[in-house]
């Protein structure tokens, strides 16, 4: 989430030498005027991109009957569905509080297999991976030969170990003529500010596909009783209660994430797209920029490992890999006819926020064309796809704010430097760019803010009574900011300095959009609480958009 500024929160400490030293050691390696090349930034990152080496000089292969704790405390996953494949995961971590899980630096064997039922009755592929070192012994299996629009059971086994239990579901058919798809999107999980009481729910609801926006993990330390969690049951490590900075920190700030058996309920339920935000590295850096403006050598040192620890933790591809400091996360994906959705990644390649990224009105920076919050590729390539898109509705899952969020009721009213209004040259590209291509059917995924937003997206902000091209839907937060509020402070003044702003909810909780033919409908699940367990959840709001009428209409 953008905080006030980039000197808005007190720094954290980061742990002495040889911490400190390891990034510094990559960062030598580097001038600063040879940084920005792929290749010196591979060499100057080396230490966290090391692959599985081969033959003689293999990893040894661990006896896997040998392993007398359960490996699977991280559960399973799967994600990225397509018509005939999907990608399962899981990471072996018998001790998932230790940086090399327990498994020390051997591979180890691991069998899968996908059934059409829970009992695996109805097997329909097997085989068997291996468990590298190198990445942090987890495993990413590309199904492929499966059918379409087809929901199937899969399991993981390592000597007496068998995994839990997932379901995931292929896509429909290219072309297929899809009425329905439910899909829920959630973000911004802050382990110590909250139990994950949203994931509980979500992993009960009845939905093909989850749109996980970004902040899946945080850097910033987590105390022994797991702070706003305030737990009495267990004491936390305190490798936790420092910020992450190398590939082992964030390796195992992942392993405590996972640990928990909400988050670990929902991906067994259904399969994930993700998409980082900032967190995942660090708070609200852009491109090679960190918020305390570092070196940009050792701060690609530290997105390099960052990077890594994400695809070795969740459920992508491997030709989502990470290069050094550099990985392509954005991707489209398609529902039959129904629904594409291009997947957007809005930190690695934008411009640094305008205006020492403080609330600030709009100026020649935020308006400046030559700044980006995409990158031009992934613009163009944004742009081209809208253009040769032949589904119903286009759906843009991505991390921040889109539409214009004035923060005050002044005139000019402050704006957000790291959202899209401090990008807004950016952003006109893209409202030009979709009403060119004829996209009627325009819906954004936000995260972010940790805030529940329902957004009429505006041909001019400035004017409402200007044509609405499109929705955007913000899907709060599953656990950062705490509890919240149904009404935060601000939100008066949110609703009267944004006339396109038709929701606003402080809560915890998730979105459920379910797209049809005819229409959207957007329901926004909340819970009262998350500082303790077990609270319920309701539907604060619903509304409607009309397939070829954009705009909401309250249910």
């Amino acid at each position: 989430m953008a905080l006030p500024g980039r000197t808005g929160r007190p720094a954290p400490a980061l742990a002495p030498a040889p911490y400190d030293a390891e990034l510094r050691a990559a960062a030598r390696h580097l001038s600063r005027r040879r940084f920005l090349t792929v290749t010196a930034a591979t060499a100057a990152v080396a230490f966290t991109t090391n692959l599985p080496a081969r033959g003689a000089f293999a990893a040894p292969r661990l006896d896997a009957a040998r392993i007398t704790a359960d490996p699977f405390t991280l559960g399973v996953a799967s994600g990225d569905p397509l018509p005939d494949s999907v990608l399962l995961w899981t990471r072996l971590a018998p001790a998932p509080y230790t940086p090399d899980g327990g498994l020390g630096q051997q591979q180890v064997e691991v069998a899968w297999e996908v059934a059409l039922d829970a009992s695996f009755a109805l097997a329909v592929r097997a085989g068997t991976a291996l468990a590298h070192p190198e990445y942090a012994h987890s495993v990413h299996v590309d199904v492929g030969g499966l059918d379409p629009a087809t929901t199937y059971y899969y399991r993981f086994r390592t000597g007496a170990w068998i995994s839990p239990t997932g379901r995931t579901r292929t896509a429909p058919a290219p072309g297929a003529d899809v009425t329905r798809l439910r899909l829920a999107a959630v973000a911004c999980q802050a382990y110590h500010d909250g139990y994950y009481t949203v994931h509980r729910h979500l992993a009960r609801e009845d939905v093909d596909v989850v749109f996980h926006l970004g902040d899946y993990l945080y850097e910033y330390a987590v105390d022994s009783a797991g702070g706003a969690r305030n737990y009495t049951d267990r004491v936390l490590p305190s490798v936790f209660n420092r910020e992450t900075t190398t590939l082992a920190d964030y390796r195992m700030r992942y392993a405590l994430y996972k640990s928990d058996p909400d988050l670990r309920a929902a991906h067994a339920a259904h399969p994930f797209v993700v998409t980082w935000d900032d967190h995942e590295t660090e708070n609200n850096y852009a491109a090679d920029h960190d918020e305390n403006g570092s070196d940009p050598a050792l701060f690609l040192a530290r997105r390099a490992a960052a990077y890594r620890a994400y695809w070795e933790n969740q459920p992508l591809r491997a030709g989502r890999l990470p290069d050094g400091p550099d990985a392509r996360l954005y991707r489209r994906l398609h529902w039959g006819t129904l629904a594409q959705f291009d997947v957007l990644d809005t930190r690695q390649y934008r411009s640094d926020q305008a205006y020492d990224d403080v609330p600030h009105v709009p100026g020649p920076e935020t308006d400046d064309p030559a700044r980006t919050l995409t990158g031009d590729a992934q613009e163009r390539w944004l742009l081209d796809g809208w253009a040769s898109s032949t589904a119903l509705w286009n759906v843009m899952p991505q991390q921040v704010c889109f539409s214009q969020r004035r923060l005050d009721l002044g005139d000019p009213a402050k704006l957000s430097m790291d959202a899209w209004d401090g990008y807004r040259a950016s952003r006109g590209r893209l409202v030009a760019g979709a009403k060119a291509a004829g996209v009627d059917n325009w819906l954004v995924l936000t995260g972010d803010v940790h805030v529940a937003y329902a957004f009429d997206v505006k041909d001019d902000f400035d004017d409402p009574a200007s044509a609405t091209v499109g929705t955007e839907f913000t899907c709060t937060s599953v656990a950062s900011g705490r509890d919240g509020a149904e009404r935060p402070a601000n939100w008066d003044t949110y609703l009267r300095a944004n006339p396109h702003l038709r929701f606003y909810d402080g809560r915890r909780g998730y979105l459920r959009l379910e797209l049809n033919r005819e229409n959207a409908r957007a329901d926004f699940r909340t819970v009262p609480a998350v500082t303790v367990p077990g609270a319920a959840v309701s539907t604060a709001a619903s509304f409607v958009t009309e397939a070829g009428a954009p705009g909401l209409t309250p249910v």
